[in-house]
């Protein structure tokens, strides 16, 4: 049976290309999550009043990928030390977030956490949000793996 894994790094076009590539992983969707406007959209979330971040929902088999191992990717696809941004996106939307579904994903997330701010792979502390899972709201159907859709976009 599939687990689910939601997480915020910054803009979601990578993160999802990054996640699709990972061997277990069943489907990833880029979205948004966190705020509370029902059903926003990519404008409504980036003019940064609704409290969502851009996210990625991770669908995957738990037989062959951990949640740590979605975590372990998640840490290595972003800054998690930088407080609202990444990169040249700049916002509450692009905040460093891991959304919990059940309570063994809330301990695994936090210990993660804890080992990597031990770890001094980073000399600023990580400010990585850990929050219950919420509503998801799937983004636009332009943004579902559109990095392979635009094969000369970055992100």
């Amino acid at each position: 049976m599939a687990e689910k894994a939601l997480v915020g790094a910054g803009c979601f076009w990578g993160v999802e290309a990054a996640f699709r590539n990972l061997d277990g992983v069943i489907e990833a969707t880029s979205g948004y999550a966190g705020g509370w406007k029902k059903n926003p959209s990519y404008e409504d979330v980036c003019s940064g009043s609704t409290g969502h971040a851009e996210t990625v929902l991770v669908e995957f088999d738990p037989k062959r990928v951990s949640f740590q191992k979605i975590l372990d990717l998640f840490w290595a696809l972003h800054d998690p030390t930088q407080l609202n941004r990444q990169g040249p996106d700049v916002g509450h939307q692009y905040r460093s977030v891991i959304f919990y579904f059940s309570p063994e994903q809330k301990r695994i997330a936090k210990e993660s956490k804890a080992a990597l701010n031990k770890s001094g792979r980073f000399s600023k502390p990580i400010v990585t949000e850990i929050l219950p899972a919420g509503d998801f709201w799937k983004a636009e159907e332009y943004h579902q793996r559109y990095l392979e859709k635009n094969k000369h976009a970055v992100c």
